[in-house]
């Protein structure tokens, strides 16, 4: 878990000199990555928010990078990590670009920050995103750079007005929950085939058959840590995660 939420807090750096509207979380612990001790979210499992043609489009992004190198690379633990610089990303949607909240887009080990992608996109389809960062670490007290490359990101964008999810999206509330938790935004247009409870290991837990678009589960036998939400329907697959009590 640690070293998918590393790989999100780089992405939410941000891709442009600009600087993002958003304001870092600094709670302790922050709720965002609540089970981890460094990284951000939305995680890979969670992925960016879908997106509809000609419909303005935003997507916060908040992160903690870590101190040690060693969470990358397994030979370098114990070498600290002095700065990120992101470089480049590639597969955005036409009309999206990203800011990050400092306007040099380096940011230093151990600190937390935020950004935004934003615009509007022209046209629908699945991009899958990478991202280019050049990581900054001291090794025996020498700076030394190291390129990486993350994978494992994607924006779905549909056309508004046809696709209800995308301007409506399925959420999960309360989160974290303790007895149940409330499905929202299952709309029919989606054409859901399944929607799934898997704990982290990918245990199946319960499948919820869908009856209308806000359903409440009940999560009697679920033991408190992280679970998934798989919801499948015909504009692909989506995944929500929620913290049980």
């Amino acid at each position: 878990m640690k070293k998918l939420l590393l790989v999100i807090s780089i992405v939410g750096f941000g891709l442009t000199n600009a600087t993002a509207q958003c304001t870092p979380d600094i709670t302790a612990p922050a709720p965002n990555y609540a089970d981890s001790t460094f990284g951000a979210w939305p995680d890979t499992v969670i992925n960016f928010a879908a997106a509809a043609v000609g419909v303005p489009y935003t997507q916060e992004l908040q992160f903690k990078v870590p101190t040690d190198a060693g969470v990358v690379i397994a030979a370098l633990a114990g070498s600290p990590i002095i700065s990120f610089t992101v470089d480049d990303v590639t597969g955005l949607p036409t009309g999206l670009s990203y800011a990050c909240n400092i306007a040099s887009c380096v940011f230093n080990g151990g600190t937390v920050g935020c950004a935004l992608i934003s615009g509007t996109c022209t046209t629908p389809g699945t991009y899958s995103i990478s991202i280019d960062v050049t990581g900054s670490i001291s090794v025996f007290g020498f700076p030394t750079t190291a390129p990486y490359q993350f994978v494992g990101y994607k924006i779905i964008v549909g056309q508004a007005g046809v696709v209800e999810a995308i301007i409506n999206p399925i959420s999960i509330h309360p989160n974290p929950a303790t007895n149940e938790i409330t499905l929202d935004g299952l709309n029919a247009q989606m054409k859901i085939t399944a929607v799934n409870i898997k704990n982290m290991e990918g245990k199946l837990m319960k499948n919820v058959p869908v009856t209308s678009s806000s359903m409440t589960v009940n999560l009697d036998g679920f033991e408190s840590g992280v679970y998934f939400v798989e919801v499948s329907h015909a504009g692909g697959n989506e995944t929500l995660k929620f913290i049980k009590e």
